[in-house]
Formats: structure tokens, sequence, C-alpha cells
């Protein structure tokens, strides 16, 4: 071995890898131990509504270390889990500073007796926290009701839904997909749309009613509660009882 100069040379070669590994290493936990390097500043650049500066600081009160030493993607998932955050970004910034953007939930809907659900269709703890003391008007959001899995589905058809009755002036308060995949529409007035199964149908007959209420429903000097469109060439209506 020591006569062959192939193998000194590949051997001192290996040696200088090594070593020049470990001063690396050895540099870099040096670097993340270092105080010359302190982080100064965490900066939001985005102008949020629903998240407090305390529930930012709590989120990042666990971080630890250095410029260099701190983890933007621990940070990331920390801000992640806030009730209004949706997605959160992190970048370090010479010398000294972390530059944070937080993307927060736009508010739908309520989904049933706990949550929100934002324009994607994707529920969220909005309800949780100071935020709910504070904000009485969530409890004027129209109302969600699905089955497991279904949050996506139901948002998007409630936007479809009542944009198609934004001319009878009476805003889609809450619309339900029962256990049998029923749709079920309630507008502000009280007036329960029964819709039928297959979503596209049910789009259609809410169009047709749509179409036709201006010429028969609202000619009715009485009130009308509940409209059954689950039938081929009409529909049926029922009207509260009169009293006395």
């Amino acid at each position: 071995m020591w006569g062959n100069p192939r193998t000194l040379n590949m051997a001192a070669g290996t040696l200088v890898g090594v070593a020049v590994l470990a001063l690396s290493w050895a540099g870099l936990y040096l670097l993340w131990q270092s105080t010359l390097f302190p982080l100064r500043e965490i900066e939001i650049t985005t102008a949020l509504k629903h998240t407090t500066r305390v529930e930012i600081e709590d989120a990042t009160k666990g971080l630890g270390g250095n410029f260099f030493a701190v983890s933007p993607d621990e940070l990331r998932m920390s801000l992640e889990k806030l009730p209004w955050v949706r997605r959160a970004s992190v970048r370090r910034v010479w010398p000294d500073r972390l530059e944070v953007g937080l993307e927060e939930h736009t508010a739908l809907a309520r989904w049933g007796s706990d949550a929100l659900i934002n324009t994607y269709g994707e529920p969220f703890d909005g309800l949780a926290g100071p935020v709910l003391s504070r904000t009485p008007e969530w409890a004027a959001l129209p109302l969600l009701i699905g089955t497991p899995g279904s949050e996506r589905e139901v948002a998007l058809r409630y936007i479809r839904f009542a944009a198609v009755v934004a001319p009878l002036g009476a805003p889609a308060e809450r619309l339900v997909l029962t256990q049998r995949f029923a749709w079920q529409l309630r507008l502000a007035g009280g007036l329960d749309i029964m819709l039928g199964r297959d979503a596209d149908l049910a789009e259609d007959r809410l169009r047709r009613f749509v179409a036709v209420y201006e010429a028969t429903l609202k000619k009715m000097s009485r009130r009308h509660e509940y409209v059954d469109l689950r039938y081929p060439n009409g529909f049926a209506l029922r009207v509260p009882e009169s009293k006395g």
C-alpha cells in the first residue's frame, strides 16, 4: 500500500475530504450558536383583519437561536395553526430580520354549529378564541350543513344557488345536504325550497322557479313557507295556516 502512489493519493484525498467536512460542520455549529447574528425583528408584510398580535407572539415564542439557526419552516407551520391563518410564508432577510406573509381565511358561511367555511370550501376553526367574542356578525353568515367530507361541494353549490336566487331579493341563508344527499335551500324570510338529490338538476329546477316567480308566487297575498321543486312539470307550495 505504502509503495503505491495511486493508493496513497486516494487515501490522502479521502482524509482531506473528511477534514473539510468536519471543519464545515464545526463552522456551521459555531455559526448557529454565535451571538454575533441575533434575530432582531419579525415583520408581518400583510394587513391582518382577524389574526391578533397576541396570537402571532404566542406562535413565535418557541423560536430559538440566531438569524441562521431559526427555522423558517418551523415558524410557517406554527403560524398556519392559528385559527384564521390559511397560509403563511417566511423568509430570512439579511442581516437580522424575518419577513412573514399571512393569507387569512375569507369566511363564506358557518359550517354546522362549531366552524366556519372559507371561499375555497375549506372548514376552519374561526369561531374559537378571541375573534368570536368581538365579531358577533358571524352569526349573520349563511349556514351550511352537510355530510362529513362534503364541505367543498356544499360551499360551491351555495355560491351557485345564491347567484340563481339573487333576483328574488331574498338572499340564500341556509343550504343543507342531507344524509340522503338531497339539497334543501332556505331564503331570508323563511321560504324553504326542496331541490332534490342531483345537484345539477336541482340548479335547473331552481332557475325555472326563479323565472316564473314574478308571475306566480310574488302575486300571492299570503306568505309562502315551503316549495317543493321535485316535480317534473311544476312545483308544490305550502303556505302557513291562517289563524282564527
